[in-house]
């Protein structure tokens, strides 16, 4: 990415999220403790992919944290125990082989040009996790909001827990848990929810089929 395009990134979400940073990090500590942990080992190694402004990889308790992005901005909102990967998802990253425990990536998917760099995404994180190590996807399912989805800027993949499903097994993943809806759509405009709430939320699934949005994916690298 040249620095131009750096530049207008750096923008665009300072301009979408820069007067709801303190809650999005108050929600992400509570999504964090009361739903993420359990998927992730403290002891383990985890990269957080296209990890905006570090809410969960900041809260996330892990032995190793990685993060990946390009916005010029993400360097200054990481705690000093994250190292930061400033590349392109879909080139070779810069880890070795079987290092990672888990990949997450959150709201980052349809975000990448074409289904080709999701591909290329695909293979390098099932190359850098360990074997039984997972993928763990949330994003916005265009069967829940066909309209909507397109009224952010940068928003060029659409994707649904199925479709992504498919391409996640022919990288080499088993689907894990495939919920197509979790979360809702957005917290850049809306409603600020006490955190009680929110952990409430997400004790009660029932709920995530009245209000989800946003599907969520566990993917695990197979044994050879």
């Amino acid at each position: 990415m040249n620095p131009a395009n750096k530049a207008q990134l750096q923008s665009l979400y300072q301009n979408r999220f820069g007067e709801r940073l303190e809650y999005r990090d108050q929600v992400w500590a509570t999504l964090c403790s009361e739903f993420w942990q359990r998927l992730v080992p403290e002891d383990g190694n985890v990269l957080d992919l296209g990890c905006g402004y570090g809410q969960f990889i900041n809260h996330i308790r892990s032995r190793c944290k990685w993060a990946m992005d390009l916005n010029p901005s993400t360097k200054q909102y990481l705690d000093k125990s994250v190292t930061l990967l400033e590349q392109d998802c879909s080139t070779r990253w810069n880890l070795p082989d079987q290092d990672l425990d888990v990949v997450f990536t959150s709201n980052f998917f349809e975000h990448l040009p074409d289904k080709e760099s999701l591909n290329r995404t695909l293979h390098e994180a099932h190359r850098c996790l360990r074997e039984g190590g997972c993928l763990i996807a949330l994003g916005p399912n265009i069967k829940c909001l066909p309209g909507r989805y397109w009224d952010f800027w940068d928003h060029s993949l659409p994707l649904t827990e199925k479709s992504l499903s498919e391409g996640l097994r022919a990288t080499g993943f088993t689907i894990e848990q495939a919920v197509a809806q979790f979360l809702p759509y957005t917290m850049a405009t809306g409603p600020r929810f006490p955190r009680f709430l929110i952990a409430i939320y997400l004790k009660l699934p029932f709920l995530w089929r009245l209000f989800g949005e946003q599907f969520l994916l566990v993917a695990r690298k197979q044994s050879s």
